[in-house]
């Protein structure tokens, strides 16, 4: 990634994965790059990214009893130092590690102890992040839908009843399910 004007790198490793619900895995995930960011940005910054993306992921529906998320900074890009999250400098850097771990969380996922299966979950239209994070645990928490694709019997009306389930308020009239497209 561009950082001010340097080239950057951010690298990233994880390994896991059984229990994965509610938020990370049993995993252990280590990030480095080379930007120059302040500690408090960088907490901020991984903060977010994990937050959407392993906090995202489901597998068995099972807690964790251990997960790990590292991230080092070494300032060896020569940026100047990330230090204002109103910059374009601190936007590209999360955006970049955003991308980083929604990657690891989809491998993860993908990789999880009885996976068979790999869905993703797109809610638009929510009134917030939070709410639209909420629908979206609902769906991949619910043994119906979970059922149906293991069974390859893509039944909508299962994922319909989680949307409905999932406590947040919306009409059933602007909903509208799309499975593969």
């Amino acid at each position: 990634l561009e950082v001010g004007g340097k080239v950057a790198h951010i690298g990233a490793i994880c390994k896991g994965a059984g229990m994965i619900y509610p938020n990370m895995a049993t995993m252990l995930c280590f990030i480095a790059t080379d930007v120059a960011i302040t500690p408090e940005l960088l907490r901020r910054a991984l903060r977010r990214s994990v937050e959407r993306s392993f906090n995202c992921i489901s597998v068995d529906g099972d807690m964790s009893t251990n997960d790990t998320v590292i991230a080092l900074a070494n300032g060896q890009a020569e940026n100047q130092v990330i230090a204002d999250e109103a910059t374009a400098c601190f936007q590209n850097f999360s955006r970049a590690l955003e991308f980083v771990t929604q990657d690891l969380a989809q491998k993860i996922a993908r990789d999880g102890e009885g996976a068979s299966k790999f869905i993703e979950v797109r809610v638009r239209g929510a009134a917030s992040w939070a709410e639209a994070r909420q629908v979206g645990r609902a769906v991949t928490r619910y043994n119906l839908v979970k059922s149906c694709i293991w069974g390859e019997d893509f039944n909508w009306g299962r994922i319909a009843a989680a949307v409905g389930a999932s406590g947040v308020d919306l009409d059933p009239a602007t909903c509208s399910i799309a499975l593969g497209g």
